[in-house]
């Protein structure tokens, strides 16, 4: 029996990284020589080449591992669970301010969410200038470190308002690269990205490291980076979370590395709190966890005004 001519959804079940490295390795190829299609390796299925779905003039909706149309067919309600590259997850691109627009890195957890807070404020509370960016596990479908399904931020999203472009991560495209798939994916719908934002709050390394990863990738589209909450005293960002009347419940704990060497004093399904913050104080251990001593989930669906 011939081997059966898909675009590539068939073979988007969880894949090794020997697999993905092997796809790409064998799309390329296949563009190199021209070729419509490749054989999967995992399923003996023929998948469609980007140029090949390139040649058809739009998306088909199907969710295809090398959609060149960033699944603009997709139905949004679908995206979560079928996006290859980077797309909207919700909201739409002409919901955004003319005169441009700050992107924040969404985790999900309570430093990007006060960091949208801080946002909002310098906006004057005014809409449609921030759009949320989320990386996630193209596999697994879950937000890295926060271990949140990327579903649970689209609903994030959807109670916030704010439109959310979700940039699904392969072990064989460079972070830094697909991160400027999605900031050109902005530029090229007419909104001009002003800012590229993050919830960093005070390590000088993590700063480094984004402005060695990132900086051509924002430079490109004309933008700056911009951290609105570091260096904030936590004292300050603790009265802004409790103000907002938003629960930010402990999703993940780091490994005992991160806690120096000691066992964790947090536990999953705890909230965060200021008596939590003293207690990890007084365990010698960050009171936001900025160490990856455990990350959180703004349950934002919880507060009247999450945004204020």
């Amino acid at each position: 029996m011939a081997p059966r001519l898909v675009a590539g959804r068939a073979a988007q079940r969880p894949m090794s990284i020997v697999d993905i490295e092997s796809i790409a390795s064998l799309h390329a190829t296949a563009c190199a020589a021209g070729d419509k299609t490749y054989t999967d390796p995992a399923t003996g299925y023929k998948v469609m080449t980007s140029e090949t779905l390139r040649q058809r003039g739009r998306c088909c909706g199907c969710g295809c591992r090398h959609c060149p149309y960033n699944h603009a067919n997709v139905a949004m309600t679908k995206r979560a669970a079928k996006i290859s590259a980077p797309a909207l997850l919700h909201g739409d691109f002409s919901e955004l301010a003319e005169a441009g627009v700050d992107v924040l890195f969404w985790s999900g957890g309570k430093d990007s969410y006060l960091a949208a807070r801080a946002l909002k404020r310098d906006h004057g509370g005014t809409s449609g200038q921030l759009l949320l960016l989320t990386t996630f596990d193209a596999t697994s479908r879950t937000v890295a470190h926060q271990e949140v399904a990327i579903a649970t931020v689209v609903r994030q999203a959807a109670t916030l308002g704010l439109p959310l472009l979700g940039v699904p991560l392969w072990p064989h495209i460079p972070y830094e690269v697909r991160v400027g798939e999605a900031l050109r994916l902005i530029d090229a719908s007419g909104v001009r990205v002003r800012r590229v934002c993050n919830g960093d709050l005070h390590l000088e390394t993590v700063g480094a490291w984004r402005k060695d990863r990132l900086a051509a990738a924002v430079e490109a589209v004309g933008a700056v980076s911009h951290a609105p909450v570091f260096r904030v005293p936590y004292e300050a960002l603790i009265d802004d979370l409790e103000a907002s009347g938003t629960p930010c419940t402990v999703c993940a704990v780091g490994d005992e590395q991160c806690w120096s060497g000691k066992p964790p004093c947090v536990a999953i399904g705890e909230r965060f709190s200021r008596a939590l913050a003293q207690r990890l104080g007084d365990a010698g251990a960050d009171q936001f966890g900025e160490n990856g001593e455990f990350h959180t989930l703004a349950e934002v669906w919880h507060a009247e005004r999450p945004l204020g």
